[in-house]
């Protein structure tokens, strides 16, 4: 399953429920890939990504960019057993987790 700049667009509990939904729809060995302008844990690198999550905040009720440990502890928190992150092009990168 892939979310491709969707997660931005929520607050925290809404992305939390639509990480859970997809990991349930998910059949065993699935995998679920995130992409967005993740921004890195250190918030240091990826300007973009830091200011599209300030956009985001002024467009939507709550959505926020967010880093890929983010991403990684919310995709363990409801049962991905295996998580990571790894850069795409320009500002974007991707987190897999794997059922």
């Amino acid at each position: 399953m892939i979310m491709g700049h969707v997660l931005h667009d929520w607050n925290l509990d809404e992305k939390r429920r639509l990480i859970a939904k997809a990991y349930d729809a998910l059949p065993d060995r699935g995998a679920l890939i995130v992409f967005d302008a993740v921004i890195d844990d250190d918030r240091k690198r990826n300007a973009f990504g830091l200011l599209m999550s300030l956009n985001m905040l002024i467009e939507t009720q709550g959505g926020f960019d967010y880093t890929g440990g983010d991403c990684c502890a919310w995709m363990t928190s409801v049962g991905f057993r295996r998580t990571s992150v790894e850069h795409l092009a320009g500002p974007d990168s991707m987190v897999l987790g794997f059922k």
